[in-house]
């Protein structure tokens, strides 16, 4: 059944720029509902993970399970190694992973393929010099106006937060990791 037709053909007209960042659980898991709730409305999305890699995320499965009308409509790249880099395990494979990655971004975003672009962990990549700070912002300030952004990840940099025009920290009340519990399959990958 192809129930996936052009719902909104302006695309809403104007793209924004969106942060979901802070200490908090919660911020990749925000941005892929987005996706999800884009895709239900015919939006081509392009999913980049940064600093992340393998195939053991529920999330991706989930995705890879869509109906074949929906999953025409999204693109998901790994822009990492089979697991999650930080600033103490980085290596040069990592480095070339990420900016791969971020090639694939500049393109999309240039070329104007996609309605909703996530860059899942690009504040991490920015926070540990990966990917320059100047050069994301100049892309985001000269990005096709119908395009919404997503940047995810903790230690987002001010002049991220300053050019964008949605911000949500994350913010960690109470956690259970706290207490000693691993992170659960279905829960937290």
């Amino acid at each position: 059944m192809d129930n996936c037709k052009l719902i909104n053909p302006n695309w809403a007209q104007h793209g924004y720029i969106q942060v979901y960042t802070g200490d908090g659980k919660g911020k990749t898991t925000a941005s892929l509902g987005l996706a999800m709730r884009a895709l239900g409305r015919c939006w081509k999305v392009l999913i980049i993970m940064f600093t992340k890699g393998g195939d053991d995320y529920g999330e991706l499965n989930s995705f890879m399970n869509l109906s074949p009308t929906i999953k025409n409509n999204l693109k998901i790249v790994q822009a990492g190694l089979d697991r999650i880099v930080y600033k103490n395990n980085e290596t040069e494979e990592d480095v070339k992973e990420i900016k791969k990655g971020w090639d694939l971004a500049k393109k999309a975003i240039k070329d104007d393929e996609y309605q909703l672009i996530i860059l899942d962990e690009a504040n991490i990549a920015i926070d540990m010099g990966i990917l320059d700070v100047n050069e994301v912002v100049d892309v985001l300030k000269n990005k096709p106006e119908e395009i919404e952004i997503v940047l995810t990840g903790r230690n987002a940099h001010p002049k991220i937060i300053e050019i964008a025009h949605l911000v949500s920290e994350i913010k960690p009340i109470k956690h259970y990791w706290n207490t000693g519990i691993a992170a659960r399959k279905g829960i937290e990958y």
